[in-house]
């Protein structure tokens, strides 16, 4: 783990923030191979153990000097099922400027190769307990996400639609939240499909729709899935997230 310190806290939603941490230099690119996640830890002072979580973060390579996560916090008493809430993400949202975080990665079984050049939509995946990499191309890419998930789909959207050699990857989203204003990174997602209707389409589902609501409704659905993602992926084209 090495630390790093936080130079940013921006409030996104009522229980959303973008936390924003300086690398070694200004000029330091993160360097976290893209589908991988980091580790974010620190020591609990009540009891002297460690808590820690994954984490993707919402910027890349292309952001010098800085890394920043979108994340929601977990409140203590808020649901009944976990009455102490989301211990890691409270003790973020505690974080001043300036305080350190203890960080590391990669992490991760997927690893999308094409960010910077090479063949559309090819990617790595390694199995679970086994060391074995299997490689896979796609041209038509399902994603189904829900809540905070989305995180790690928008980490593979931007480096896919970024990239000036992927001219043919076709990808369709699927995203699911309790209500509207639970919608994360809404406009970096709906500026992607503005730039890229032809390549790019998302549909949201919420399950408690304001009244002038024009997407989906309710968990999804294999119904949901027929119509806003591809209707097979039993060939080597096609693949789901």
């Amino acid at each position: 783990f090495a630390k790093y310190p936080l130079i940013d806290k921006k409030i996104i939603s009522h229980d959303t923030r973008r936390f924003t941490f300086a690398l070694p230099t200004p000029q330091h690119q993160l360097g976290l191979p893209i589908g991988q996640h980091m580790t974010l830890m620190y020591v609990d002072q009540d009891d002297g153990k460690t808590v820690q979580r994954s984490y993707t973060p919402v910027t890349g390579d292309e952001t010098l000097g800085s890394v920043s996560f979108v994340i929601k916090v977990y409140k203590a008493n808020v649901h009944p099922k976990f009455p102490n809430g989301g211990k890691l993400s409270q003790y973020l949202d505690s974080l001043h400027i300036g305080d350190a975080l203890d960080m590391k990665g990669p992490k991760g079984h997927l690893t999308w190769k094409c960010g910077g050049g090479g063949n559309s939509g090819t990617f790595t995946i390694r199995q679970i307990r086994a060391p074995k990499l299997v490689a896979r191309q796609a041209t038509h890419i399902g994603m189904i996400a829900g809540g905070t998930g989305i995180t790690p789909m928008l980490q593979i959207l931007t480096a896919i639609f970024t990239n000036p050699k992927d001219t043919t990857t076709v990808v369709k989203l699927l995203y699911a939240n309790q209500s509207e204003d639970d919608i994360l990174v809404r406009t970096e997602l709906e500026t992607l499909a503005k730039q890229h209707p032809t390549r790019f389409s998302l549909e949201y589902t919420v399950d408690r729709p304001p009244s002038n609501w024009n997407y989906s409704t309710g968990f999804i659905t294999k119904e949901m899935i027929a119509t806003h993602l591809f209707e097979k992926d039993d060939d080597d084209d096609t693949k789901k997230i």
